[in-house]
């Protein structure tokens, strides 16, 4: 579905990307996890079109899509949920997740497809009505991915999930998460920069340091956890 090629990019002289290969099969879960600054969401920002590559090629559903307008990639299901959450906060819960399906004339699968994410993240259901801004950090990180869904993406990027929430709300998210790819199939490439939890979730895992994937294995391949650790901090061969 997803296939990253050489990939290189960077902010003015400095090179944030040195030559990334990755690729994400239909409905697999992958993580990239790395440490703040290894390069993780500027992947997402060139895959999503906000950044344009140096070099290298991404290809989307067999389309080459290096530099193309993030606003064409939404359309075409190549859906990111960025860092922060961005919802809007004055807004209602049901307002939020209206804008996700904005533009869809498809209105009978629409009403579907939000019932789908309301059984997903029962707790939405609970403060349809309320304002998104008096909603948890975990409650916000929720209807930030349930309106990218409802945007009918065939692949959505969710970069640090569980970034400034309590350990027993990212549990929460990942549950939800966990059961929205086995519900639906959806394909989930994920940023995260701590390695706890993740093996109980992917299929697949990358560990990106210094701008470089330093380790991609399937989670069958990993074995003992302290190989994660090892690619993170040190050497991997």
């Amino acid at each position: 579905m997803l296939q990253i090629s050489n990939l290189k990019a960077g902010y003015g002289r400095l090179n944030a990307l040195r030559g990334i290969d990755l690729s994400v099969k239909k409905s697999e879960i992958v993580f990239i996890v790395g440490p703040n600054g290894a390069g993780k969401s500027t992947l997402l920002k060139v895959v999503s079109g906000l950044m344009k590559p140096w070099s290298g090629e991404i290809r989307f559903e067999n389309e080459v899509i290096n530099g193309q307008p993030p606003e064409r990639l939404c359309r075409e299901g190549l859906v990111l949920v960025p860092e922060g959450r961005s919802i809007f906060s004055s807004l209602t819960v049901e307002e939020n997740l209206a804008l996700g399906g904005m533009g869809r004339r498809d209105k009978d699968v629409l009403e579907a497809d939000l019932d789908t994410v309301l059984n997903t993240f029962p707790i939405l259901r609970e403060r349809i009505k309320g304002v998104a801004g008096h909603l948890s950090g975990g409650e916000q990180q929720q209807l930030a991915i349930a309106r990218a869904i409802l945007q009918q993406p065939a692949l959505i990027m969710i970069d640090e999930p569980s970034l400034g929430l309590a350990p027993l709300m990212i549990d929460e998210v990942y549950a939800s998460l966990k059961a929205l790819n086995e519900r639906t199939g959806m394909t989930l490439l994920i940023v995260e920069q701590s390695t706890a939890r993740i093996l109980k979730l992917a299929d697949r895992v990358n560990v990106l340091r210094n701008g470089e994937i330093v380790l991609s294995k399937h989670k069958s391949e990993i074995g003992d956890p302290a190989l994660l650790e090892e690619a993170y901090f040190g050497y991997v061969a």
